[in-house]
């Protein structure tokens, strides 16, 4: 007697082999489904490996390569697949997904981290073929594979996935069902409380128009509000709407990369496209060139120069430690990091904490509370004062920085891998050390962006009418300004030059106590302890004010540096210039980068600018 049970979706799981994969194609042959008897709750099954028994049109059509198995998670697609009658095993060929998740686990699978794939499929018909000690055997011959996975641990193919009771698939089975005990259950006609259901969408319906009505009132846009409550928008959507029609907010993309493979990103060369624009040849930087084309069509203008991809200024490159990977051949780690990596390890402000927003495109627009509600006490049966959050929002719009270097006719000559990292490794620094600056101390006038000590409202600390030495009290100062501010929390820290740091290490807290301000020497990080916070020195903290009578005065810095924030739009731009030092053979490369700076809320931050050092 045939019988139909709620299965669900059940599972197998293969070791992947990685010796196929064909890394500039992105495709990794597998193998899904074999003829093994895997133990389920009704009995051993047998998949059976005839094409005539297995449905292929969904993994022919485009079938999903997912992760773990989610849905909505994903990463590739199924290119090929096939029965191979003879092997009796399902073979597929899976392709990864050039975004930013495909490529992530795609990397994980070259490097032998993610090892296992697993098939999600259906069974529609299973049939007894044989019984021994009590134990049922059944044998599919009718089931679909739905879909293939990358997953990290194989899936516990016994424990009878799919067996819950609003599994989404049935299966037939032919035989042998009454043997086991199994009976067809009798679905119960659930019984629903109308009432409660009203009370519930009616709560939740006053819950969307007051929280509507509350967005509205806040931004000024009742017409609005009235708008999306008569036409059902759901809170979320009318968020979205005030975003872009109230605060003309851009939403920050990060597609910026033109997909280039493994293979191009390797064999891509900062010293042949530097050579190549010098030379004004591009004969022999093809890739380079193409490169620098696909990103001119994605941020919509010309170079100065050539355009370096965010595939390569982000990519990992050879690992010197080990010798498979690149040991052999590097002699020093300046490949061990990516460009990206490389200019912002050399910010002393990212040390600090200052957070960074990559590949934007577009004006971007954060939001910030200026104003918060008020708290009443009340008397019994009394209401408070309704109050509302004040919210605003500020903005960040791309400003061109540039920074050169020079690079000899000679060392352009070479090719090795080492001159290849020391070219990234220096225009990197330069490019740098332009940003630090701009974020310490940029005046937010002639296309700067505006730095730290030039941001309206930070804490004042000050010394004396011409400056004065700083002191412990001055330290204590700082900190109490911003947490007066309620703002003494996050990435908290001090920074200053090289000066104000050897002035505090030989000042004592209180005569004669032999304890000084600031007890120990930065390390080669530039970063030490002071008052029991983080302290960099930096000589791009200005050491060159004037108060008064008072010159050379060095600025002191404390606050919340995650609340300092930098943009970066669009690709690196390389503007090679072989002619300002031609008679010296030199040829300087000036580095062009779009970033903003600002800092989110100016009561994070406090300065004391007037310190005498000498």
């Amino acid at each position: 007697m045939n019988r139909t049970i709620k299965t669900g979706k059940l599972y197998r799981s293969f070791e992947l082999d990685r010796g196929d994969i064909d890394e500039e194609k992105r495709t990794v042959p597998i193998s899904f489904s074999s003829e093994a008897e895997v133990e389920r709750w009704f009995g051993n099954e047998i998949l059976d490996h005839q094409k005539k028994s297995v449905n292929l049109d969904r993994l022919k059509s485009g079938g999903p390569l997912l992760l773990n198995h989610n849905s909505r998670d994903q990463i590739g697609v199924v290119e090929e697949a096939k029965i191979d009658s003879k092997e009796r095993v399902g073979r597929a060929v899976v392709r990864f997904s050039k975004s930013q998740r495909g490529e992530e686990i795609y990397q994980d699978v070259l490097d032998g981290i993610r090892r296992s794939v697993s098939v999600g499929y259906r069974i529609h018909e299973i049939e007894l073929e044989k019984e021994k000690d009590g134990v049922s055997t059944f044998r599919a011959n009718s089931w679909e594979p739905l879909e293939v996975s990358i997953v990290p641990i194989p899936a516990d193919v016994s424990v009878g996935v799919g067996r819950e009771s609003d599994a989404e698939y049935t299966t037939t089975i032919r035989g042998g069902l009454a043997k086991m005990g199994v009976e067809e259950k009798k679905e119960k006609t659930p019984v629903v409380d109308l009432d409660a259901v009203r009370s519930e969408a009616i709560k939740a319906e006053k819950e969307r128009v007051a929280e509507i009505a509350a967005l509205g009132n806040a931004h000024k846009c009742r017409d609005m509000a009235e708008k999306a409550i008569a036409g059902s928008k759901t809170v979320d959507s009318f968020r979205q709407e005030i975003l872009t029609e109230v605060l003309n907010a851009v939403p920050v993309r990060t597609d910026a990369n033109i997909g280039m493979s493994e293979k191009e990103k390797k064999d891509f060369s900062f010293v042949r496209a530097i050579n190549a624009a010098a030379s004004r040849n591009w004969k022999d930087a093809g890739l380079e060139r193409e490169a620098s084309d696909a990103v001119e069509k994605i941020v919509g203008r010309t170079p100065q120069g050539f355009f370096v991809p965010n595939d390569v200024t982000n990519k990992r490159d050879l690992t010197v430690g080990t010798a498979t990977a690149g040991g052999n051949l590097v002699s020093t780690d300046l490949l061990s990091d990516s460009f990206i990596d490389l200019l912002r390890n050399r910010m002393l402000v990212r040390s600090m904490g200052a957070r960074i927003l990559g590949g934007l495109v577009g004006d971007v627009a954060i939001p910030s509370q200026t104003g918060g509600a008020t708290s009443f006490w009340v008397a019994e049966s009394g209401s408070p004062t309704e109050t509302q959050q004040t919210l605003g929002q500020i903005g960040m719009t791309p400003k061109t920085v540039g920074a050169f270097t020079d690079i000899s006719r000679k060392l352009l000559l070479q090719s090795s891998i080492d001159i290849e990292g020391l070219v990234r490794t220096d225009l990197a620094t330069v490019l740098a050390l332009a940003i630090d600056s701009a974020a310490i101390n940029g005046t937010g006038a002639t296309n700067q962006p505006t730095g730290i000590l030039n941001t309206a409202g930070i804490g004042d600390v000050a010394g004396g009418t011409n400056g004065a030495a700083p002191t412990w009290a001055n330290i204590v100062a700082l900190w109490k300004a911003v947490a007066a501010s309620n703002a003494a929390f996050g990435s908290l820290g001090f920074l200053t030059t090289t000066n104000a740091a050897a002035k505090l290490m030989t000042t004592e807290k209180a005569t004669g106590t032999a304890q000084f301000v600031w007890p120990d020497f930065p390390g080669e990080d530039g970063l030490a302890r002071l008052a029991g916070f983080r302290a960099g020195v930096s000589e791009q903290v200005p050491s060159n004010l004037t108060k008064g009578s008072g010159t050379a005065l060095s600025a002191i810095i404390f606050g919340n540096f995650a609340d300092l924030i930098i943009g970066e739009w669009g690709a690196l731009d390389v503007l090679v210039d072989p002619y300002t030092g031609g008679t010296s053979g030199t040829t300087r490369v000036r580095v062009l980068q779009d970033i903003d700076i600002l800092v989110r809320h100016a009561e994070s931050f406090s300065a004391m600018k007037d310190a005498i050092t000498t």
